[in-house]
């Protein structure tokens, strides 16, 4: 396992940090992840007469993970990244509908395929821009999570448009977003603490 040093050409110090580049590691949590998201879809628990996928828990957890990596391993990781898991999502599907012997639709993947990848390079983009132009500001990093969600599920629904139900859709709009802003608080707050590593040129 190579590891990196933020000074590069120059010997490790006592009070230097040193980053791992176990990078791939989080990369595999990541799709597991997303995986997990996908397969949790079809799962719902009942919260003020509206239906709620229990995959809304973790959802910010794969834009607290793309975060961590751009963080201590660099944009091009998190690029990286996003691409396998995106993928892993597809490969999930295909494998699930021959294993069970159903038809593979592409509208049955397309909305969380399109939303996930879209909504983390927006994700991506402007969490590195508050890295490098800010001192670690937590509000905007909220922000961002928050953001970042909206677009997933503005994506998702224009996708879907034409199967979604309207009854009490805005309602439970309303309600996952609110569920998961207090889980982006949090993410927010551990996201402060995490140090920055690999910088790069």
């Amino acid at each position: 396992m190579g590891r990196y040093t933020k000074q590069k050409g120059k010997k490790k110090n006592e009070n230097e940090e040193i980053v791992y580049n176990d990078w791939w590691m989080f990369t595999l949590i990541l799709t597991t992840l997303v995986i997990l998201l996908e397969a949790l879809k079809r799962y719902t628990f009942n919260i003020f007469d509206v239906n709620l996928t229990y995959a809304i828990f973790l959802l910010p957890l794969a834009y607290f993970i793309v975060n961590y990596i751009t963080k201590k391993y660099g944009y091009k990781k998190s690029v990286v990244a996003i691409v396998i898991s995106a993928l892993s999502v597809v490969l999930f599907v295909t494998i699930m509908s021959v294993v069970l012997g159903t038809e593979l639709l592409l509208e049955n993947v397309s909305g969380e395929f399109c939303g996930y990848v879209i909504s983390q390079f927006v994700n991506l983009t402007i969490y590195s821009f508050l890295l490098n132009n800010t001192k670690g500001n937590y509000i905007l990093t909220v922000i961002t999570y928050i953001f970042s969600l909206i677009v997933y599920y503005m994506f998702y629904t224009l996708i879907h448009l034409n199967i979604i139900v309207f009854d009490n859709f805005s309602q439970g709009y309303i309600i996952t977003i609110l569920i998961q802003a207090v889980i982006c608080f949090i993410l927010g707050f551990i996201d402060m603490k995490v140090k920055r590593g690999i910088e790069e040129e």
